[in-house]
């Protein structure tokens, strides 16, 4: 029987990068968020591969499935962290759209562009629902890789990012970083600092996109009024989880069950419940994103009050943004068309 299949559509990186400069991932990841709070998007468990690489470096695959407004399909991103002494970017990866009627593979696409784009986006629209972009005009980066530059970009494109304090542990990574900044940002001041305890003292935002597996922030180094983007991994110190005013996390189920990050291992031991559940003294995230970008999260959030934000990172908007690049790939006839 002859295989009447469509064929299949593969974006490489160059054009992914084109398509979604056509979109606007904030709409995108918040559009996403209220699927999932009314139930038209979810997740499903995400399947983890560890390993280490030759190098003793730590290596990883990541499968995340998920389902947004009738399109399926899954993030595949794998990461070493090894990698960057080699001259190589972390983390690589594709994300497979499924045909709804027939579940086959409709489309393959490099995934590391739209992985970075969509981690960003979240931070960026979260940052937006508890502090107006245009009052932040300064941010603190702990951490000079691709997510750093990805997240500036967007501040840049949506607020009124004036200036950045940069600190990495290596000091020629932060230079190059700055350098790179500076050139394709001229209108925005850039400092870097050798530590990290400078660069968030002095900033009401503090992004955080290290591989940091040890914490090393405490509460006491943020100001009043600060936001805490805790994109990677551990750079929070357990009191910053634990005493900041607001908590936010996107999905509560992701962060409590992966105990390689101190929130999960909080939510295992009981010292961290969910959102709208409460067990003596323990502390309790105040809201999910999905609630927090619909509006219902009614307490106050004070221009004094520090504010963690913890996102896991959830595949929902990974399919969200890949269905729009594959529906613009489709109406420019884009992309190479691999026979089954």
């Amino acid at each position: 029987m002859q295989n009447s299949a469509p064929p299949l559509r593969y974006l490489d990186g160059a054009t992914v990068a084109s398509l979604c400069a056509r979109i606007d991932p904030l709409d995108v990841v918040t559009e996403a968020f209220l699927g999932v709070r009314a139930g038209r998007s979810g997740v499903a468990p995400e399947a983890a591969l560890r390993w280490t690489a030759p190098d003793g470096t730590a290596a990883r695959s990541l499968i995340l499935p998920a389902r947004h407004e009738g399109a399926y399909g899954c993030k595949i991103i794998n990461a070493c962290l090894g990698n960057v002494d080699r001259g190589m970017p972390r983390a690589a990866g594709l994300i497979i759209l499924y045909d709804r009627e027939t579940a086959a593979p409709v489309c393959v696409m490099e995934g590391a562009h739209i992985s970075a784009l969509r981690t960003a986006a979240v931070s960026v629209a979260a940052l937006r629902a508890v502090r107006p972009l245009s009052t932040v005009d300064r941010v603190a980066v702990l951490g000079c890789g691709r997510q750093a530059r990805t997240h500036l970009e967007l501040l840049a494109e949506h607020g009124a990012l004036k200036s950045v304090i940069a600190h990495d542990l290596s000091l020629s990574r932060a230079t190059a970083f700055a350098g790179e900044l500076r050139a394709s940002r001229p209108e925005i001041e850039v400092e870097t600092v050798a530590g990290p305890e400078a660069a968030v003292r002095s900033a009401p935002v503090v992004l955080a996109t290290t591989t940091t597996t040890t914490s090393y922030v405490p509460l006491a180094w943020l100001p009043e009024g600060s936001v805490f983007l805790n994109v990677s991994l551990d750079d929070a110190a357990e009191d910053v989880l634990l005493g900041a005013e607001h908590l936010f996390v996107d999905d509560w189920h992701l962060v409590s069950e992966d105990d390689t990050r101190l929130l999960g291992r909080l939510a295992r031991s009981g010292r961290v419940t969910a959102p709208g559940t409460t067990a003596p003294g323990a502390r309790q995230v105040d809201a999910d994103l999905a609630t927090l970008l619909s509006g219902a999260y009614h307490r106050p959030v004070t221009a004094t009050d520090r504010t963690v934000i913890n996102p896991f990172g959830m595949g929902v908007h990974d399919v969200a943004l890949a269905t729009r690049v594959h529906a613009a790939a489709r109406a420019a006839e884009t992309g190479v068309l691999l026979p089954r």
